[in-house]
């Protein structure tokens, strides 16, 4: 029987496939498997994962013929997983020796449907530690619990898929899959899912994925329309929350969160290219305006001036397409 099954999706990196695949290697065990999605890369990547079916232990190679999305291609991994348990790891990223069977071990202990962990952050050679922002260490939660408050960062706010492990009963309960096509902020609509739906978690101090930061070939580094799928993202947390049976206590924080992220964005404007940048206001601005009018009033309250201001002012743009990307 397979104990663990870990999702590693590639496109296009070659330049830090060895390092992945060399640490997955240093996580190996009989009862583990290695699921190698590449997404339709156009570089050397195909060749190096065929290699690594033959040479890195348990390791299942599947290559989309269309390159589908970060989302599409986990989904991929999820539906060839025959493990017990869940985890997922990006093909840029890279872990400690022996982190696996350790993550396993702490499920176990635990009993819960799943678990979060912390991570290294690396940008070029600096290295810092990012905690998930949950105090409770240790200690089996209702994932419900850790959504609130909407004022502070919390553990929707820690989106990372490859930061924790997944009990094979989400999987059944239709809760681990991610929505398909969004080619960024994948994560989002999935950990909102995840809070929600899910009936117990933990959260662990175990390090051991290292977060490669600043790729030039990331998607976060690019700005392109690709980038304007956070508004789809978003568009669909606000969407499932407000038919949530605590839907009065949790829209102000999806609220809130989906206003800073709008706010991040055009804050950091020149980055994208000009005729995305006019979609980008064009699109943030209808969406404010599809958002529940009086908790977005008391979101835009609460926020900064400067935050605010500009959300404002955007929220009385002229009606533009607003069409998602």
């Amino acid at each position: 029987m397979v104990k663990l099954s870990v999702i590693v999706p590639f496109y296009n990196v070659r330049q830090y496939a060895p390092d992945t695949l060399k640490s997955l290697r240093a996580n190996a065990r009989e009862d583990f498997e290695f699921i190698l999605v590449d997404d339709c890369s156009r570089d050397e990547t195909p060749d190096i994962l065929a290699r690594a079916e033959r040479e890195l232990p348990g390791a299942v190679y599947v290559r989309h013929e269309k390159n589908g999305g970060l989302a599409t291609a986990r989904n991929t991994g999820i539906d060839e997983a025959r493990g017990e348990y869940l985890t997922f790891l990006d093909g840029d990223d890279w872990l400690a020796p022996g982190y696996y069977p350790r993550l396993l071990g702490a499920i176990e202990e635990l009993g819960c449907d799943f678990v979060r962990t912390d991570h290294v952050q690396c940008t070029a050679r600096a290295r810092s530690v990012h905690r998930v922002p949950n105090g409770r260490r240790g200690v089996v939660m209702n994932p419900r619990d850790a959504i609130l408050p909407a004022d502070r960062s919390t553990s929707v706010d820690y989106a990372y898929a490859w930061a924790g492990v997944y009990h094979r009963r989400l999987v059944d309960k239709g809760v681990l899959h991610f929505t398909h096509g969004l080619r960024t902020a994948e994560d989002r609509p999935w950990i909102w899912k995840l809070h929600r739906e899910a009936d117990s978690f933990a959260t662990v101090g175990l390090l051991g994925v290292y977060y490669r930061r600043g790729v030039a070939s990331s998607l976060t580094q690019i700005g392109d329309v690709r980038q304007l799928d956070f508004i789809r993202a978003f568009d669909q947390v606000i969407a499932e929350t407000a038919k949530d049976r605590d839907a009065d206590a949790l829209l102000p924080k999806a609220v809130r969160t989906y206003c800073a992220i709008i706010s991040h964005h055009l804050g950091s404007i020149e980055r994208f290219e000009p005729a995305v940048a006019r979609k980008l206001k064009s699109m943030s601005a209808v969406a404010l305006r599809r958002m529940p009018q009086d908790v977005l009033d008391e979101a835009l309250d609460s926020m900064d001036v400067q935050r605010a201001t500009r959300l404002r002012r955007l929220r009385r743009r002229p009606a533009g397409t607003g069409v998602a990307a």
